[in-house]
């Protein structure tokens, strides 16, 4: 599994989204990360503990065409992807409950 470079937050209606943004080739053992491959990215939308304390959290990984030339661009792509997703659902619920394709 690749390692998480940036774990960034941010609230959006009622959410708290979370992009994960990870360079595209796996570092391997001993060696410096290499980024010259550039980045993916996933986001994790999360509730906040209802009544019960519980809480949901669904990862979606973003599915672009090619990989992310800086992790800046990751990141603004995973907010603007979690904010589809979450305007998407007509229900909070559906979210973390359907399996669905927001690509």
């Amino acid at each position: 599994m690749a390692l998480i470079m940036k774990n960034t937050s941010r609230s959006y209606r009622g959410l708290e989204i979370y992009s994960l943004v990870y360079p595209r080739r796996s570092t391997l053992s001993g060696r410096s990360h290499c980024y010259d491959d550039g980045f993916d990215a996933a986001v994790r939308i999360e509730e906040h503990g209802n009544v019960t304390g519980l809480m949901r959290s669904r990862v979606f990984k973003l599915t672009a065409p090619a990989a992310f030339a800086s992790a800046g661009d990751a990141r603004r792509a995973c907010a603007l992807y979690a904010e589809r997703v979450i305007d998407t659902c007509l229900l909070n619920q559906a979210l973390f409950d359907w399996n669905t394709d927001f690509s």
